[in-house]
C-alpha cells in the first residue's frame, strides 16, 4: 500500500512539473518578435506597433517614463504619422531567463540614412497573447556601429 501511494504521489508530482523551455528557442522567438515589432515602423503601421505593447509597458522617453500601453501608443504615434520612417532598429543580442518568461533584446537604432543614431534595450514578457514588451530604453550607439 505504501509503495502504491508513493508511486501515485511521484506520478502526480511528475505530471505537475513544468518542463523548462529550450532557451535557444525562446531567444529565437523573441528575436523574431523584435524584428516584427521593428517592421511596424518600416510598414508605417501604428496599430501593429501598439499590439506588441504590454498593458503595463514602461518606455523611458525623456525625463518622465511613459507608463501603460495607451500612453506609449499615444506618444509614439508621431513616429508613424509621416510617410517615411524616422528610424529603424534590429536586435543584435537576445537573452532569456531559463524559465522562458522574460527576455532582453538590444541592438542598434539607425537613422533614415542607415547610420547608427542610438541603441535600444527592451524587456519582453511572455503573456497569454504572446511576447509583449514591458520595458524599453534607448541609449548611445553600441560599439562597432
Amino acid at each position: 500500500m505504501r509503495l502504491t501511494l508513493t508511486l501515485a504521489v511521484a506520478a502526480l508530482l511528475a505530471a505537475c512539473a513544468t518542463p523548462r523551455p529550450d532557451r535557444a528557442e525562446v531567444e529565437r522567438q523573441v528575436a523574431e518578435t523584435e524584428r516584427a515589432f521593428a517592421r511596424t515602423m518600416a510598414d508605417r503601421d501604428h496599430a501593429a506597433f501598439t499590439s506588441f505593447l504590454s498593458d503595463e509597458a514602461v518606455f523611458f522617453s525623456g525625463e518622465t517614463p511613459l507608463r501603460g500601453k495607451q500612453a506609449v501608443a499615444e506618444a509614439w504615434k508621431r513616429f508613424y504619422d509621416r510617410p517615411a520612417a524616422p528610424f529603424s532598429w534590429r536586435p543584435q543580442t537576445v537573452q532569456a531567463l531559463d524559465s522562458g518568461t522574460l527576455a532582453l533584446s538590444t541592438g542598434p537604432v539607425f537613422g533614415p540614412d542607415g547610420k547608427c543614431i542610438g541603441s535600444f534595450l527592451s524587456i519582453w514578457r511572455r503573456e497569454a497573447s504572446g511576447w509583449r514588451i514591458v520595458f524599453d530604453k534607448g541609449g548611445p550607439c553600441p560599439p562597432g556601429h
